[in-house]
């Protein structure tokens, strides 16, 4: 009887310690992934299609044609108070006009990096620092005046795309317009 009475209680010992530690363990906070709350913590803004004008020696020798879209922090664009994606439009456009960021003598020396941190580091020092987070190429292609003629003159059909300067990164999320 003794040996029943011993055994009881040695399983509700376990019993309560097992449920004691599970319910520790439960409360305790998880460990906080440091990546997937900085994305949740920005929003995507879609850039537009730009076409950008290549002058040289005073004269249109052709067009880059650029879509760059803009991860930014959530907080910051409810402090804008005009529409973002015009702003961001201007803003690269203005960059990039007259800027020899791209030769295209030297088709492989695009270097994609430094054309991104030199996109993010003037958007913000125009819009705010920490505002744009991240810059996502879409699509950066060349187009000479000849491209354009012959693409005319076959009624543009199977048109010439150009010359691709950088593969962009393809974005599926629907545009998720900007509180303001």
């Amino acid at each position: 009887m003794v040996k029943l009475l011993l055994t009881g209680l040695w399983v509700c010992i376990v019993t309560l310690g097992a449920v004691y530690f599970s319910v520790q363990m439960s409360a305790a906070p998880a460990p906080v992934d440091e990546e997937a709350r900085r994305k949740e913590m920005q929003e995507l803004v879609r850039g537009e299609s730009i076409t950008i004008p290549v002058i040289s020696n005073g004269a249109i020798t052709g067009y880059f044609l650029s879509r760059v879209s803009f991860m930014m922090d959530k907080e910051k664009i409810r402090n804008v108070k005009l529409p973002i994606t015009e702003l961001t439009t201007d803003g690269l456009f203005t960059l990039l006009i007259g800027n020899k960021m791209v030769d295209l003598s030297k088709p492989g020396a695009f270097d994609l990096e430094k054309f991104r941190s030199s996109i993010k580091d003037d958007m913000n020092s125009k819009l705010g620092e920490g505002l744009v987070a991240e810059v996502l190429v879409e699509q950066l292609d060349y187009l000479s005046k000849e491209d354009i003629r012959n693409n005319a003159s076959r009624g543009n059909k199977n048109p010439n795309p150009g010359q691709k300067i950088v593969k962009g990164v393809k974005i599926d999320a629907p545009a998720q317009p900007a509180a303001h």
